[in-house]
């Protein structure tokens, strides 16, 4: 059963430019992994620093061995350093 992984990030002001290099480096390397089938990134329109990224993945198994790969690891430890809190991530089955 494929899963929605639903990623909710708040940038620290005038660091939306670094975030967004590091999210499509994030994006290129995730689209190479097993299980990947989609993503898109979103940016609400009433608060410019928050962002929301919405993957597909064919299963939770495989959402979950990509977040624990060195190299998700890696680019998320960068990413944290420009946010306000802390990065918010839920998992959710199709129904």
């Amino acid at each position: 059963m494929s899963v929605k992984i639903i990623i909710d990030r708040k940038v620290r002001k005038g660091m939306e430019s670094d975030f967004s290099k590091l999210l499509e480096e994030l994006r290129m390397k995730a689209i190479a992994t097993k299980g990947y089938i989609s993503g898109e990134s979103l940016w609400a329109s009433e608060d410019r620093q928050n962002c929301v990224v919405i993957s597909t993945w064919h299963s939770a198994e495989e959402w979950r061995n990509w977040e624990k790969s060195p190299e998700r690891k890696e680019i998320h430890g960068k990413i944290e350093k420009l946010m306000v809190r802390l990065t918010k991530v839920k998992t959710y089955l199709n129904a």
